[in-house]
């Protein structure tokens, strides 16, 4: 299994951008997907999940953000919206199976390799 992603760019404060992951292989229906992000010098953490029809967001990015799948196009989706400095950082897609989503990052077994997200003010 194989993730890509894109999307990320420098977008100024107040301003929208759609995050794509894009997933190779068999089965991506059956995948718990999920998206973390890094910021510089800061740890990596959860923004968004999805698990069959079930979502899940980090508090920081609710109301704000919008994850999506695309089941025919073996591919997820991450609007973002009202985009604040602090939402910079590489944003990694990730997938597990059995459908559900974590917010820990050990969980998940794919990653994709990041797309940067930098938020001007």
């Amino acid at each position: 299994v194989q993730l890509q992603a894109s999307g990320g760019g420098l977008v100024q404060a107040g301003g929208s951008l759609r995050l794509s992951c894009a997933v190779s292989g068999r089965a991506f229906s059956g995948y718990g997907m999920a998206w973390f992000r890094q910021a510089p010098g800061k740890e990596r953490e959860f923004v968004a999940g999805i698990g069959g029809r079930d979502t899940y967001y980090a508090n920081s990015v609710k109301g704000r953000f919008t994850i999506s799948r695309d089941n025919a196009k073996n591919t997820v989706y991450l609007q973002m919206n009202s985009l604040k400095p602090e939402d910079t950082a590489v944003y990694y897609c990730a997938a597990r199976g059995g459908n559900l989503v974590a917010a820990t990052g050990s969980a998940y077994d794919y990653w994709g390799q990041g797309t940067l997200v930098t938020v001007s003010s």
